[in-house]
């Protein structure tokens, strides 16, 4: 997989962070986008990201154009018709991803290595839809991609040992270090991480303690590197709701429950930090 030509679908937050590790490992990658208004935001994001890690003396601007000369940006599923991985990071939504990969059927070639980025879906509901279930597979990227080093691995129902050796070796390629999961929803990391979220959202709509304190109080008595307002706001609200929901309807149980706070921050348009505006304001530019 060394020498693999990707195909990421979706150019959002995890789609661009999912490109950039990919064209910086020297991998020959292909992004596409619904329309050419998303495809400009999401390359600009990557640009934008790239152009912050060479301030930082993370990366030359050598490498960096010799990285972006790897990526190509496409609006059509035609795009996809030679990559040997394709990779979904779209909406976590299983009706919406099914639809998408159902036009990736008719494109994608036989020995492809099928991937979904989902957080909390199981695959067994979108798998079908692929057309070729046996090469289909979960990679779920931490987020922000270039960043975290994680990303875990979901063996679906007809998922072969094939597949997934060749997942992680693609992973492992990438700098990433792989855990592996059964295809349950919410796999190992949202289904421990979500509660603890909800719950950090419960303490403030009930008035124990001010998000600053709650924050403070996880990183300073329990050692989180950001506290869980703050992690809310980074992951954004919008995609916690998703996956709480996805958890709720799958296992029924209160814990994960999404807070009538979290849902109404989501309704008044308040997602996080990628708007600039969520628990915290982040509009002038700071916290």
């Amino acid at each position: 997989m060394s020498k693999a030509k990707v195909g990421v679908l979706g150019c959002g937050l995890m789609g661009a962070g999912i490109v950039e590790v990919c064209i910086k490992t020297g991998h020959p990658t292909v992004v596409r986008e619904v329309d050419k208004t998303f495809l400009d935001k999401g390359l600009k994001r990557i640009d934008d990201s790239m152009g912050k890690a060479i301030q930082k003396g993370k990366l030359t601007q050598a490498e960096r154009d010799a990285a972006r000369s790897r990526l190509t940006g496409a609006t059509e599923f035609s795009a996809l018709a030679d990559c040997d991985i394709i990779i979904e990071a779209i909406t976590e939504d299983r009706v919406a991803k099914a639809a998408l990969w159902r036009e990736v059927a008719k494109v994608a070639k036989k020995s492809a290595l099928l991937a979904t980025n989902t957080s909390s879906i199981p695959l067994s509901s979108i798998a079908p839809a692929t057309g070729n279930p046996t090469r289909f597979i979960g990679l779920h990227f931490m987020n922000p991609v270039p960043v975290m080093k994680l990303v875990e691995i979901v063996r679906g129902i007809e998922s072969t040992d094939e597949a997934i050796s060749e997942g992680k070796a693609f992973v492992e390629g990438l700098g990433k270090t792989t855990i592996l999961a059964k295809d349950t929803p919410g796999f190992v990391i949202n289904v421990i991480l979500v509660p603890y979220l909800c719950d950090a959202v419960r303490l403030l709509e009930k008035g124990v303690a001010t998000k600053e304190d709650i924050d403070a109080g996880m990183k300073l008595g329990c050692g989180m590197p950001m506290g869980p307002i703050e992690l809310l706001d980074f992951v954004g609200l919008d995609t916690t709701l998703s996956i709480a929901e996805v958890l709720h309807g799958e296992f029924g149980d209160p814990k994960y429950a999404a807070p009538p706070l979290l849902r109404r921050m989501v309704e008044s348009g308040f997602m996080g930090k990628k708007c600039g505006r969520g628990f915290y304001d982040y509009t002038g530019g700071g916290k």
